[in-house]
């Protein structure tokens, strides 16, 4: 069965995690030292490895060669985490999790000890969904912790969670992935994906994702499907629908020439094709 780039490259170990070594070292050394707190918070922009980075920290903590900074990835709990089946790691996604009652049943279920693996570990995406009565409800549980229980919270706006539940969190900040980062990662996989694509025409998706690695991975995806030969910049730009370079040439020679009726025209043509003129 097919996989989308963004899964089938997922990253398994914190070495795979492209950009975020800042984060990942500190976490690596933190359990190898065994001094792991009961709560992580993620925070940073979409697409930069965070729930990523959740998921394997989930195999180094419960990995039966381990705890470990490299999880094993070949133990049943580390095949079970990485195939979303682990029966002690809850994946949530705070944005359709957010009620008092449903954090309510999350804390219940903390109590009990974990079935087969080493720590009952909660994940929680985009916590900052959760309603101030859940943070409320969950903030007892983050204060006392039963010593069984490790939480994995991760957000894209960090600004939104309480101070109170952040006081109680080791947070990680993660950044925008350097465009250079990007198109060498990108050259990768689009070698192991038998995909023939310029350094240009990467250059392009690099800069379009804005710092995000699983944008990236999508637009290549899509560009990869566009034709079978050789993917270049123009047929990137046209793809994305971006304003093409030689459109750029036509605006920047009107610009120098004074020329405001070329000007126009280039502006006019740009909208008749539906492209951003906010990005031209």
């Amino acid at each position: 069965m097919y996989q989308v780039i963004a899964r089938k490259f997922r990253p398994q170990t914190f070495e795979d995690i492209v950009g975020q070594g800042h984060v990942t070292s500190v976490i690596k050394n933190a359990i190898d030292l065994k001094r792991l707190p009961h709560a992580f918070i993620f925070s940073g922009p979409r697409g930069v490895g965070k729930t990523s980075a959740a998921r394997i920290l989930a195999k180094a903590i419960n990995c039966e060669k381990g705890p470990s900074g490299t999880p094993c990835n070949a133990c049943r709990i580390c095949e079970d985490i990485t195939a979303s089946r682990a029966v002690d790691v809850f994946e949530i996604d705070a944005a359709s999790y957010t009620g008092v009652d449903n954090v309510r049943d999350l804390i219940e279920n903390a109590r009990y000890t974990p079935s087969v693996a080493r720590f009952k570990t909660f994940i929680i995406d985009e916590v900052h969904m959760l309603s101030r009565n859940a943070f409320n409800a969950l903030l007892k549980t983050l204060e006392e912790p039963p010593e069984h229980v490790i939480f994995i919270m991760a957000t894209t706006e960090l600004a939104k969670v309480p101070v109170t539940v952040l006081s109680r969190c080791q947070r990680y900040d993660f950044r925008r992935i350097p465009v250079s980062e990007i198109i060498a990662h990108l050259s990768s996989i689009a070698l192991q994906e038998h995909i023939s694509i310029t350094e240009d025409a990467l250059m392009i998706i690099a800069l379009q994702a804005d710092g995000s690695m699983r944008d990236a991975q999508g637009m290549l995806e899509h560009v990869a499907a566009a034709q079978s030969g050789d993917v270049d910049a123009r047929t990137v730009e046209r793809m994305l629908g971006l304003v093409e370079r030689t459109t750029m040439h036509d605006l920047l020679t009107g610009i120098i020439g004074r020329d405001v009726s070329s000007v126009l025209d280039v502006v006019g043509r740009v909208y008749q094709y539906g492209h951003d003129l906010l990005q031209l």
